[in-house]
């Protein structure tokens, strides 16, 4: 009896583990990826014009909807294709966000913010973010994350960090962000997807020799 509680004691403390991880890595991606992007302009603007809880609330139910969305994708892709395609896959994939947020280093910050008139300002955010992020890098990096990773600690992971980006925005304004080094941030966001397309592309090519075999 005593070794069966150890043993689960061990699987849970592993799987907790696991999970910790995959959060924390999915935060750390999605907040340096996201400093300074489209939805920050437009929690900044908007806040700087309206109350600042329903903004951030609409940023939070936007970004709460697109990471499902991207989540229950990934996790159909990972059940439909082979393991290494989908890891494969993966690892292209954060390979080119990695390097175009190396050396790509144009940011939103002179982009325009059209409010929609005829709404409440959580859903003139709500609308603006989801269509700003709608298929955007920060969406397509959960969907591959998703497939290759615990999509729940992924979901969790990438509506925090983007909860955070957002109320940053709101609360530090452009005075803050504007002392912050987004080039540094960019830098740091292109070596973290570099790292997990090299994980991902050392999984992909044991998947396919464990296939081979």
């Amino acid at each position: 009896m005593e070794d069966l509680q150890a043993a689960l004691s061990f699987i849970t403390s592993h799987h907790f583990a696991q999970l910790s991880a995959t959060t924390g890595a999915s935060f750390a991606l999605i907040s340096a990826a996201e400093m300074g992007d489209k939805s920050q302009l437009v929690c900044m603007t908007l806040a700087s014009r309206h109350r600042a809880f329903p903004v951030v609330l609409g940023a939070v139910f936007a970004f709460a909807l697109l990471n499902t969305l991207a989540v229950i994708f990934g996790s159909a892709i990972a059940n439909w294709l082979p393991e290494y395609i989908v890891a494969g896959t993966v690892a292209l994939l954060f390979t080119v966000f990695g390097l175009h947020s190396l050396f790509n280093h144009d940011d939103d910050e002179n982009e325009e913010v059209e409010e929609k008139s005829g709404h409440g300002i959580f859903f003139t955010t709500f609308l603006l973010i989801t269509v700003a992020e709608f298929g955007d890098k920060t969406q397509l990096a959960v969907v591959a994350f998703s497939s290759s990773a615990n999509p729940y600690a992924v979901w969790f992971g990438s509506t925090l960090a983007l909860t955070f980006t957002s109320a940053l925005g709101v609360l530090a304004g452009r005075t803050l962000l504007q002392k912050i080094p987004l080039p540094l941030l960019h830098k740091i966001s292109g070596c973290l997807f570099l790292a997990l397309a090299s994980f991902a592309g050392i999984h992909a090519y044991n998947s396919f020799l464990t296939m081979l075999a």
